[in-house]
């Protein structure tokens, strides 16, 4: 016998926040406890697609595109990722959130270090997929860092080579291979920021990546790293370097992911997602 009692979608609603500069698309799902996604470069409000479906029934789930993403607008001379945590801030004051997890995969993680670091008191928790944000990871003595430079040089081949296999390098080759449609779908999403001189803006997101890793220990909150075990963009091994140093700093890895892990291997991202959020 069916279930008889009528199925209600989680609450959902759109909305356009005004700058001075540009315009912020952001969407609204579910109800409960608050939880902020910041996409990557390849990214926007769709890239959570996994994440919301998963969180919406019980939580308030806040996407949105960062300025020069569509649907946002561009803002005049193109975005400046310093300007992410500014709009951050005024988005978390335009929607009244008093209390919220915050998630920032790659790029996302610009905006969630720099607006962790304005201790407001309202973050409950701060994650970061596949990122390191503004966090300079090789202020750190630590031994493995001697790597760093010996992953740079693999990882730019590998890449290399992926993008002449018509392969997103943010998405990785087991993701392509393995789940092809999943593969479709990131690049539909990276396409849709087309208006974006990303070769240009790339460099803007390097130069603001000079914070001493100490500084994440002043925020007043725990940080999850959730990291991909096979990322070719970010060192694996950069965030377990921060935590090494960071006490309020703990990594989970997800295997056979790369730099996408929420997307490539959403089950188990949202399952050490909810973990930490519940804690």
């Amino acid at each position: 016998m069916s279930d008889s009692t009528p199925f209600q979608a989680p609450a959902r609603r759109i909305g356009r926040l005004v700058r001075s500069d540009c315009e912020i698309h952001y969407e609204v799902t579910g109800s409960g406890p608050a939880i902020v996604f910041a996409h990557g470069l390849g990214g926007n409000q769709m890239s959570w697609w996994q994440q919301v479906g998963h969180f919406a029934p019980t939580h308030t789930c806040v996407t949105f595109a960062h300025r020069g993403f569509p649907p946002s607008s561009m803002p005049p001379g193109g975005p400046n990722p310093a300007d992410f945590a500014d709009d951050l801030a005024a988005l978390v004051d335009e929607l009244k959130l008093e209390r919220f997890h915050l998630v920032g995969q790659s790029m996302g993680g610009w905006t969630v270090v720099e607006y962790a670091l304005r201790r407001t008191g309202r973050l409950a928790g701060a994650v970061l997929c596949n990122t390191t944000g503004s966090i300079d990871f090789r202020k750190i003595p630590q031994p493995w860092l001697s790597r760093v430079d010996e992953w740079e040089k693999a990882s730019r081949a590998t890449a290399a080579r992926l993008v002449a296999a018509g392969v997103h390098a943010g998405a990785g080759e087991r993701l392509a291979r393995e789940q092809p449609s999943l593969h479709w779908l990131y690049r539909q999403i990276d396409d849709m920021g087309h208006v974006l001189d990303k070769d240009a803006f790339r460099p803007l997101l390097s130069g603001m990546r000079r914070r001493d890793p100490s500084e994440l220990a002043t925020i007043g909150c725990p940080v999850l790293c959730i990291v991909g075990n096979e990322d070719i963009l970010i060192p694996p091994f950069a965030q377990e370097a921060i935590a090494s140093v960071v006490p309020n700093v703990q990594v989970a890895y997800v295997e056979a992911s790369g730099h996408s892990a929420y997307f490539e291997r959403a089950a188990e991202f949202n399952r050490l997602l909810a973990e930490f959020v519940a804690g």
